[in-house]
């Protein structure tokens, strides 16, 4: 009889490059849930039992809020990144049309 395995694309990350491919699709399809999993899957390929540890939560904890289902924190999001060497970025929209109503001053004059 044949055996198999579970798929489990966290198998198949095995260079920075990877991960970063991952993350940027991950937030170009702007859904939350697809980048939380994203980031799960991420994480499983470098030992979720060790960052949870290093974020002192329980690894069940942190499996469910890296999940299409969870709920973490920005921090939470934030420090998994962290320890997986990669941090947010943030850039306008090429084809941005918003203009803000009122002209907003950042001097403190």
């Amino acid at each position: 009889m044949l055996k198999t395995k579970k798929y489990d694309s966290a198998d198949y990350i095995e260079t920075k490059e990877d991960v970063a491919a991952c993350l940027a699709v991950a937030l170009a399809e702007n859904d939350v849930s697809f980048f939380l999993e994203t980031i799960g899957m991420i994480a499983r390929s470098h030992g979720m039992s060790q960052i949870a540890k290093e974020l002192n939560l329980a690894r069940e904890s942190l499996y469910h809020s890296l999940s299409a289902d969870g709920n973490p924190s920005l921090e939470t999001v934030i420090k998994v990144l962290d320890i997986l060497g990669y941090q947010f970025s943030i850039e306008q929209k090429k084809r941005y049309q918003h203009q803000p109503k009122k002209k907003i001053s950042l001097s403190t004059n």
